[in-house]
């Protein structure tokens, strides 16, 4: 299956105070988590885009069957993470048919998660296939390589939900009710560590 991961893992937790990447869950780093499920799919290749605390989460994280990017834009937006992520695949995969889009801090991603986006796109013939929770949809998402080129164009903070609002009609999702968990603030993870 010529699909890629790219983890997206460059930012700089500004409300939580720390890198939410290294925060421990289930006895592993988020990202960890993250990427294991990325490995547990038959998508290659796996790649993770760093940016703020690149150094000390590369120290941690070394995986030989990852791909580590560092985006030195960081502070642009999770925008320049996606290009960068995805201009590696233009250039280095040229025979990738299409990409999966998902961030370090969603702590029940599992791979059925990625399959199963993989799977609605053969199955629907959709060329955009995100997540839906929480009445709305996200990460992870799938893009066919007929979006490659507009997701190295996107700028911004917005990631690439303008790009599947303008194509509503190639678009599908899937359900991952858990995707609306993801960890911003002490709270969240305070919660996501002694669930109530």
């Amino acid at each position: 299956m010529s699909t890629a991961i790219i983890i997206l893992a460059a930012g700089n937790s500004s409300r939580l105070g720390r890198p939410k990447q290294l925060l421990q869950y289930k006895k592993q780093t988020l990202l960890a988590s993250v990427t294991a499920s990325a490995l547990n799919t038959p998508f290659h290749p796996v790649i993770v885009v760093l940016g703020a605390y690149a150094d000390a989460i590369k120290a941690s994280h070394n995986d030989p069957q990852v791909i580590y990017l560092i985006n030195e834009d960081w502070e642009k937006g999770i925008s320049s993470s996606i290009s960068l992520g995805v201009k590696k695949v233009l250039t280095d995969f040229k025979n990738i048919e299409n990409v999966i889009i998902t961030v370090a801090d969603q702590a029940h991603i599992n791979p059925e998660v990625f399959k199963a986006l993989h799977t609605k796109h053969l199955s629907d013939k959709k060329n955009i296939v995100s997540s839906a929770y929480s009445k709305t949809t996200g990460t992870p998402t799938l893009f066919n390589k007929k979006y490659f080129t507009k997701l190295v164009g996107v700028q911004g903070s917005h990631g690439a939900k303008e790009l599947i609002q303008q194509h509503i009609d190639d678009s599908a999702s899937v359900a991952f009710e858990l995707g609306s968990i993801d960890i911003d603030t002490e709270l969240d993870y305070q919660n996501l560590i002694n669930p109530k």
